[in-house]
């Protein structure tokens, strides 16, 4: 079993990153190669930060889905403390989120090991006060993250999901093995506002509501909850709160609130953070950044002043572990995906708009040097393969990307970027490693506009 971290996480085993001694080995000049970065430049980046006045640390998925994204969130904090850059303004380890509302999702407990406040589910004193408001027993083991599930499905042990605002058979990775265990269930129910690839495999498809419809709170990533008003009803009638409520009472559970800031004074009963918390502050006094701890506070600007709420800051061992997945003979070089400003997401709602204009399709992004090894023409189709799967796009040559990788969006169903990432993840949360995939790319003769080549393969022994 692997030891624990402080947020209830299991801390990398030896496979992972579990660190052992730390010597030469990790000096700038022996990673210098490994990370592609003069040693010098290392060391000044490094003097830079510790030096500045302020110093402050943002971060993007491109840091966080890796196989060592936990780790590197770790190496970041222990910056931050070792160089004093906490409890200040201007300071901070600061993310990044993917989407909008990420962090509000996150606060009220959307991981599987966590209730409302970031507070584990093995808590009994915490677990008890979420049974006697809801009246029911909670489970004191953390549930399945969406790889879990979906390996389950497919092995016969886990038999439905509800899927609300996320199209996982076009943004997960690994897409075959997604619309398998999506397949395997025997009830999916999906909702959103459009029919999108998940929903596809939906036995019900419940109709969701757009930002413009809502009623309740959204909160950014400097911890501020900010109020969200309808600028008109809800088109289906319903918001998504009451819809989850009636199928919950549906199914034997009453589930009643009389409106959404009936929810939030629940929220501000069970989950100290937010115990000063409610609609009609926010919409007298303003956006509050929590914690709020009562009625009078407006909240914490900035987070650790004076100390940590544990006492002294926990420094943890960061060694480097290198990913599993490397490229090889078969598969040479190294596919990065990521989005595009023009297009949100996997793109089910930009791509309805005139935003196409802008980005039309997924196009793979290719050095000239790998492109004119492979004969490979900007503007013409390649295949590309991983272990995985196989799907095909149009090439731009770009010298953006440094030769040996490539890279595309994943907008667009119709190319299938996902079918070619593999299941690979962070050791601790199982955050996909979407940046670094082993792929071959070749000049291919399918139409522009043929159906993703869909495919499983094995890696053989090199």
């Amino acid at each position: 079993m692997r030891p624990m971290s402080p947020s209830g996480a299991t801390r990398p085993s030896s496979r992972a990153g579990a660190p052992s001694s730390r010597g030469p080995e990790h000096a700038p000049e022996a990673l210098a190669d490994t990370v592609g970065v003069d040693a010098d430049r290392i060391r000044g980046a490094a003097r830079l930060y510790a030096q500045a006045e302020n110093g402050a640390i943002y971060y993007g998925l491109g840091v966080t889905e890796h196989s060592q994204g936990s780790t590197m969130v770790m190496a970041m904090a222990n910056l931050a403390m070792a160089t004093g850059n906490v409890g200040r303004e201007g300071v901070g380890i600061n993310p990044l989120r993917g989407q909008n509302n990420v962090q509000g999702s996150c606060d009220m407990g959307s991981f599987p090991h966590e209730l409302p406040g970031y507070r584990h589910v093995s808590d009994g004193a915490v677990r008890g006060s979420f049974e006697a408001a809801w009246g029911v027993t909670l489970d004191a083991e953390p549930g399945l993250r969406i790889p879990n599930m979906l390996d389950a499905a497919i092995a016969g042990g886990y038999r439905g999901l509800f899927v609300q605002g996320e199209d996982i058979a076009q943004s997960d990775p690994n897409t075959a093995h997604v619309k398998a265990a999506l397949a395997a269930m025997d009830c999916v129910v999906v909702q959103d506002l459009f029919l999108n690839e998940t929903a596809a495999f939906a036995h019900v498809f419940l109709p969701g509501t757009s930002f413009l419809e809502k009623d309740g709170t959204f909160t950014n990533a400097e911890r501020r909850i900010n109020r969200v008003r309808p600028a008109y009803k809800e088109k289906t009638g319903l918001s998504e709160w009451e819809a989850v409520s009636r199928l919950a009472t549906a199914m034997g559970y009453p589930m009643h609130y009389a409106s959404s800031a009936e929810i939030m004074d629940e929220i501000a009963a069970l989950t100290p953070t937010f115990r000063g918390v409610s609609h009609a502050r926010l919409d007298a006094e303003g956006s509050m950044q929590w914690p709020v701890p009562d009625a009078v506070s407006m909240g914490t600007p900035t987070m650790h002043v004076g100390g940590f709420v544990r006492g002294k800051g926990r420094f943890m061992l960061t060694e480097f572990v290198a990913t599993n997945e490397r490229a090889t003979r078969r598969h040479p070089l190294l596919l990065t995906t990521g989005r595009i400003l023009s297009q949100y997401n996997v793109g089910a709602q930009t791509r309805r708009t005139a935003n196409t204009a802008w980005h039309s399709e997924d196009r793979l992004e290719i050095h000239p040097f790998d492109a004119e090894e492979r004969g490979i023409r900007d503007g013409g189709i390649v295949s590309i393969a991983s272990r995985v799967g196989a799907t095909t796009l149009r090439a731009k040559i770009s010298d953006r990307m440094p030769q040996g990788v490539v890279y595309t969006t994943f907008h667009y169903p119709l190319s299938g970027a996902n079918i070619v990432t593999t299941e690979n993840s962070d050791w601790a949360t199982d955050c996909p490693e979407y940046k670094v995939t082993a792929v071959e790319v070749t000049a291919s003769n399918l139409p522009a506009d043929a159906e993703p080549l869909a495919m499983t393969a094995t890696e053989p022994a090199e």
